[in-house]
């Protein structure tokens, strides 16, 4: 499965998550601890946000993360209050192209996806069916994730950005039971408006097989050179971020509850509640 990071707060470089760190996300392209394949090189994307009122920026190559040196020149120089950055393991039967590659933006929407919709060519045709014509003509690529992506988009034209995303979760539950596969959802996520973000970590697997998903709020992240650090800080210079894996000690940080929706407003407040129990 992929790993990726996602940062909220005071304006830092991108570098400091993604290329500088000892563990930043450019070494879990290659030394990833918790995932059996220790391997992300199947591309990488990286979204940053200047002002919520204008649309992100996007980088994504097929290049793997760490022989990337345009990657280098870019995190170098770019500072962002907003970042998604993402290293991709292609799951098994999607192609390999930069089309594929996270992060993915859709009108006002920028998502990323750690996991699998499982059995989805069995039911893409299904989902294809139910988009509007704007949505369907928004996919690019051949991942499940920006297929969901689509789902969300629609529905978010109509409900809360949260809300949005569990009624596309409810949608593919239907499809995916409907399918008959014996292959499980694992959705790991993050999107945002560049206002809002909404994150999840859920599966139809039992949860101790679920993908890792890690939360820090309250302090503020730094990083010089190779280490990265969490610091006390002021009222309103905190930080939020959302992790496959800890870019700090691990007891810095808190894994997110298998199950749980996680609103997070631009003051960096969160609010948790339990996806599909309402």
């Amino acid at each position: 499965m992929c790993r990726f990071v996602y940062y909220q707060g005071l304006p830092i470089r991108m570098a400091q998550l993604i290329t500088e760190p000892k563990h930043s996300l450019i070494h879990q392209s290659v030394h990833a601890r918790e995932r059996r394949e220790p391997l992300n090189g199947d591309g990488f994307g990286v979204s940053w946000y200047v002002d919520a009122r204008e649309r992100p920026g996007l980088f994504r190559s097929i290049t793997p993360a760490w022989s990337s040196q345009n990657l280098q020149e870019i995190s170098r120089v770019v500072e962002s209050p907003r970042i998604l950055a993402h290293i991709r393991a292609a799951t098994q039967g999607t192609g390999v192209s930069e089309a594929n590659c996270h992060p993915f933006r859709m009108g006002d929407l920028t998502f990323m996806h750690n996991g699998d919709l499982g059995g989805f060519p069995r039911y893409r045709r299904r989902l294809l069916e139910g988009l509007s014509d704007e949505a369907f003509a928004a996919v690019r690529g051949t991942t499940d994730s920006e297929h969901f992506l689509a789902l969300l988009w629609d529905a978010s034209r109509e409900l809360p950005l949260a809300d949005a995303l569990e009624a596309a979760l409810i949608r593919v539950i239907e499809l995916w039971e409907a399918s008959g596969t014996d292959d499980h959802i694992y959705l790991n996520c993050v999107v945002t408006d560049g206002r809002d973000a909404v994150a999840c970590r859920f599966t139809t697997d039992d949860p101790e097989h679920a993908d890792t998903l890690y939360l820090h709020q309250g302090q503020r992240y730094e990083a010089e050179g190779d280490v990265a650090r969490l610091v006390p800080c002021p009222e309103g210079q905190s930080s939020v971020l959302l992790s496959s894996e800890p870019l700090t000690p691990p007891d810095e940080w808190t894994p997110v509850a298998v199950g749980d929706l996680l609103v997070i407003s631009t003051d960096q407040r969160i609010a948790t509640r339990r996806l599909l129990e309402s």
